[in-house]
Order: structure tokens, then C-alpha cells, then sequence
């Protein structure tokens, strides 16, 4: 898959990564292997309690079942790079970046609503894991994690919109539209105000 647009016209996403991100990764391979494990595991488990939460959507659960091997797939593949690095898996760090997303969530109200912005957070979340790791694929001197991290940005591609086709099978289109531009503007102020640091994906 060649993502050779600009990230705007690819994901949605309004504002791109600071330049600065993928040099600050590059100093601590085994802080953003971490970092990256424990984003994948958090996926993996997160499409579990939407299948648990939403399993009268025949369509969630045929489709976010396979995504749960493949995150955890993915889990297992970081650590395996960790181990052939003689690296550790380090503790699971506060994620602020998806803290500040789900603050956006709507927690009452209706089901409908509660699900449209689940939907989208995660579809978020992927498009903003997939421009980071595009990030990496092309900026990273060592030419083996270039293409360590190709691999996942190709996969977290298809990953973002999933769960925009999720939202509209069960919502209204134009409903969904319209919210994901709220949730575009909404993380484009949490990229300008959060620290550029090196040692998370996010």
C-alpha cells in the first residue's frame, strides 16, 4: 500500500506529526517498542469489550473478532523485536493522548451516541498510529525498522476505516461525518498543546 499523499488527504488528521517525533524516537528504540507493545494490547482488548458491549451488532463482531488476533499479533511481534534486541518490555506509561480523546467521548445519553463516538475514537486513534508509524517507515536511519514499522502502517490504514464503516452501518451517514469533523478539530488542539516526546507512539 503506498500512502504517497499529504496526511491530511490520507486520514482526515489536520494537523501532521512534528518533524522533531521521529528523532526523538530514534534515541530510545526500547522506550518506543514499549510504548508501541502496550498500544497493541490496548487495541486488542478494547475490540474485546466492544464485541462483549455490542454483540447484538452482528457486523462488530464479525468484523472487530479478527482485528483481536491481529492487534494481538501485533502485541507479540513488538516483543519479539524487544527480545531479539535483548530489551525489556518497560511499565505501561500514561497514554495522555488517548486520555484527552476519550475525555471528547459522549458518556450519556444515548446508546447510539455512545457508540458513534467509540467508533470514532478508535478510528482516531488508528489514522493517528498510522501517520506516527509513516513517520517512522521513512525517517528512521536503520533501515530494518523502516520497514518493521511499514508493516504496521499499511495494517493500522485499513484499521481506521473499519470503524468508520462500523459507525455508518449502524448511523446515520451524515451523522457520522459531522462528528468526525468535531473529532478532527477536537485532537488537532490536543496535537498543538501536548509536549513532543520521544518515547511514546502518541
Amino acid at each position: 500500500m503506498e500512502l504517497s499523499q499529504d496526511t491530511k488527504n490520507i486520514l482526515g488528521l489536520q494537523l501532521p506529526t512534528d518533524p522533531r517525533w521521529v528523532d526523538l524516537a530514534s534515541i530510545s528504540i526500547e522506550a518506543i517498542l514499549t510504548d508501541h507493545a502496550y498500544c497493541e494490547q490496548k487495541a486488542a482488548t478494547t475490540c474485546i469489550s466492544y464485541i462483549q458491549r455490542y454483540s447484538e451488532k452482528e457486523k462488530v463482531v464479525a468484523e472487530l473478532a479478527p482485528i483481536v488476533t491481529e492487534e494481538w499479533g501485533h502485541f507479540r511481534l513488538v516483543l519479539n523485536e524487544l527480545k531479539k534486541r535483548n530489551l525489556k518490555l518497560g511499565r505501561q506509561r500514561k497514554d495522555e493522548y488517548v486520555n484527552r480523546l476519550l475525555e471528547f467521548q459522549k458518556k450519556g445519553g444515548h446508546i447510539d451516541d455512545r457508540f458513534l463516538d467509540q467508533m470514532l475514537c478508535m478510528a482516531l486513534i488508528e489514522a493517528r498510529s498510522c501517520e506516527r508509524f509513516k513517520r517512522l517507515s521513512e525517517g528512521l536511519k536503520d533501515e530494518y525498522m523502516r520497514n518493521f514499522y511499514r508493516r504496521f502502517m499499511e495494517s493500522e490504514a485499513g484499521h481506521y476505516t473499519l470503524f468508520i464503516e462500523l459507525a455508518e452501518t449502524y448511523i446515520d451517514k451524515g451523522k457520522v461525518r459531522k462528528r468526525w469533523t468535531e473529532w478532527l478539530e477536537y485532537e488537532a488542539t490536543i496535537i498543538q498543546e501536548m509536549e513532543v516526546r520521544g518515547d511514546r507512539i502518541h
